[in-house]
């Protein structure tokens, strides 16, 4: 779980995650519309890509990147007072606490 907090402890990794979760990128894509370098973008990508959070192919000579899992964090108040962070299946819809 800290690997995954640490990655989501990220803007620039958030940004991307947020990017990715409206379509499959490649990273000059991702820089074009995050505004940012293309050796930060890959480097957050690979960190993502370690966690299992994102995976690439190859179109043609392009690289794309595309989410397959979901991330879901989850803070209560009391009487609850959970805090989850998990990274399911892309398909999955159900958590359980």
């Amino acid at each position: 779980m800290s690997d995954l907090l640490d990655a989501l402890g990220s803007k620039k990794r958030l940004m991307i995650l947020r990017s990715l979760s409206r379509g499959n990128r490649c990273v000059s894509e991702l820089m074009d519309e995050l505004k940012m370098d293309g050796k930060t973008a890959k480097y957050h990508l690979d960190k993502l890509e370690r966690l299992g959070i994102v995976s690439s192919y190859f179109e043609g000579k392009r690289r794309y990147y595309q989410l397959v899992k979901e991330v879901v964090i989850m803070i209560s108040p009391p009487p609850n007072r959970k805090f989850v962070v998990a990274a399911l299946e892309k398909h999955s819809s159900e958590i359980s606490l």
